[in-house]
């Protein structure tokens, strides 16, 4: 199960701490960063998983492709405890827990333009 220390103080925060869980590799440290009922999207691999288990094995996965990601917020709309990050190739929907930390409820990232496998 997640940490519950898990997450960001900041959107921007949380945006860093994903690129920095695909630089590592790890997949516990990357499923944390979500909401327990959250849902990840990663394209071109067509990867779709929900909850913090599935999470962790597609994390898994996409890390194993060489798969990374790079936080690059074009646009951050914030109302109250929920935000949208608008990116080159993603689209990330975040929410401020009762703990006061960010978590992801929904990302998805693209390729884009990408070679090799990567998010960027």
């Amino acid at each position: 199960m997640p940490d519950m220390r898990s997450g960001a103080l900041t959107p921007e925060e949380l945006e860093s701490l994903l690129e920095d869980g695909f630089v590592v590799g790890d997949r516990h440290e990357l499923a944390g960063l979500f909401e327990a009922d959250a849902v990840l999207y990663a394209d071109p691999a067509a990867i779709e998983a929900r909850g913090y288990e599935q999470i962790t094995l597609a994390a898994g996965a996409l890390c194993e492709r060489g798969y990374s990601y790079l936080a690059d917020s074009q646009r951050v709309l914030q109302a109250g405890n929920t935000t949208l990050v608008v990116a080159r190739r993603a689209v990330n929907v975040m929410r401020r827990g009762a703990d006061r930390r960010w978590r992801y409820a929904v990302a998805y990232l693209t390729a884009g333009n990408a070679t090799g496998g990567s998010y960027r």
